[in-house]
């Protein structure tokens, strides 16, 4: 990743923050200049004392698409194991929000703007995750397709019901453009030869607004801490749950010459530009780690020391980044565009392997296809069925919006966001309703 010092340090203004009777200087929050406290519709503060980025981060947790990430399987499903155990979105995006939280502010990002990029990182996961996501990109091709990141800004800058603009639209939960900024992992919109893209061409207005003291296609440093927190939740989380479920064996893992498959897989789907060597010296570093497991039983022994793997593995992949991004900054606090988050290859090949296990044990497995496919036509057919009804069947947010919309595409927009929002479980039953219709 590429280093870049600024010379100015625009975001450096300070001012005190009221609390009470006691004007307060927060070193967390007042790095921050007032263009990344605006929001895209002037609000006064309800509650003296809390900062800008407080307020955002409880608008995330309190919206409703945050708390559909409860129904939205991660990688393991509830199906695959006899427990309440699997990681759900939902829980995901908290573990992602604790790692990013702890990473940015040791870095001196603000943590609540951290937290509230990582809890907002996934709301745009449709039913079924990325296979519901590829199947969205197909059914609004027509429209410029559906993408899982242009979703979440969509629903943070748009769909979500809490602040509206003085023309009656809405403005989503109106997030300041420094939390709007810190969500957004790809500042740019739908480009040919991109299969990443974080928004659509309808609500460019605002992403523009929010990228207009941004340098070209940069993220700030904490969509990199978001980002790179998803990387690490998502690695070690979702290998414990492929353990806990039976698909992951640890015996197994303990041989070096038992990871030819993860290791074509971490090169065909993360790592196309690593070689053999890095990725096999990788390997005998994971697996000579004190912490790994050589098996698990469901014991209370073994879930300790399983937790104790994930405990270690985080502590691994964001110690290293922190001392690579002081290493090249120094130990001043790093905000917005003023340093870019230093990931050493090591790391990052460490944390591909690790995704790379999932993959291949929990994803790839023996009848996972054919379920994945059916996932997708019920997602497909679902929006044939809504689209020909006339606005009818949609949840009435959707519909008035069906009825607003000033022509096909728009239409198809809308039936495209009432999908998106179900969830896994919702969506099986809509697609029942239909086919009995």
């Amino acid at each position: 990743m590429s280093v870049l010092i600024t010379a100015a340090r625009p975001h450096l203004a300070r001012a005190p923050i009221s609390r009470g009777s006691v004007d307060v200087v927060s070193d967390a929050v007042t790095r921050y200049d007032d263009p990344a406290r605006e929001r895209w519709v002037s609000e006064p503060p309800k509650r003296p004392g809390r900062t800008a980025f407080e307020r955002d981060r409880a608008r995330v947790v309190h919206s409703s698409a945050l708390r559909r990430l409860g129904a939205k399987t991660q990688v393991v499903g509830p199906a695959d194991v006899d427990s309440d155990f699997p990681r759900t979105r939902l829980t995901h995006s908290l573990e992602c929000a604790q790692v990013g939280r702890e990473l940015g502010a040791t870095l001196g990002c603000d943590p609540d703007l951290v937290e509230t990029a990582c809890l907002a990182h996934d709301l745009g996961h449709p039913p079924f995750g990325h296979n519901g996501e590829q199947a969205l990109a197909v059914a609004a091709a027509s429209i410029g397709g559906f993408e899982g990141n242009a979703q979440s800004f969509r629903l943070l800058s748009r769909l979500e019901g809490k602040t509206l603009c003085a023309n009656g639209r809405s403005a989503g939960l109106n997030l300041t453009r420094g939390s709007l900024d810190a969500a957004t992992k790809y500042p740019w919109p739908r480009r040919a030869g991109l299969a990443k893209f974080g928004v659509y061409d309808d609500d460019l207005d605002v992403f523009t607004w929010m990228r207009a003291v941004a340098p070209s296609d940069r993220r700030c440093i904490e969509a990199q801490v978001m980002d790179w927190a998803d990387d690490v939740a998502y690695s070690v989380h979702d290998l414990e749950d492929g353990v806990e479920a039976g698909h992951v064996k640890p015996d197994a893992l303990a041989d070096p010459n038992m990871w030819d498959d993860v290791i074509a897989t971490a090169r065909q789907l993360y790592l196309p530009d690593a070689d053999d060597s890095e990725l096999e010296g990788a390997v005998r570093e994971l697996i000579g780690l004190p912490c790994w497991p050589a098996a698990h039983d469901g014991s209370l022994n073994s879930l300790a020391a399983l937790k104790n793997l994930t405990s270690q593995l985080i502590g691994r992949f964001c110690q290293a980044v922190e001392a690579a991004t002081r290493e090249a900054y120094g130990r001043a606090p790093l905000i917005r565009y003023e340093a870019d988050l230093v990931v050493p290859r090591s790391a990052r090949i460490e944390c591909g392997l690790l995704k790379a296990v999932t993959a291949h044990y929990v994803m790839n497995r023996e009848g996972v296809t054919a379920i994945r496919a059916h996932q997708r036509q019920v997602l497909v057919e679902l929006v044939d069925y809504l689209s020909s009804r006339g606005g009818g069947g949609l949840q009435p947010v959707f519909a008035a919006m069906w009825h607003a919309a000033p022509d096909d595409a728009s239409r198809l927009r809308v039936v495209i966001d009432q999908v998106a929002s179900l969830t896994d479980t919702s969506a099986l039953a809509w697609h029942r309703r239909a086919a009995a219709d």
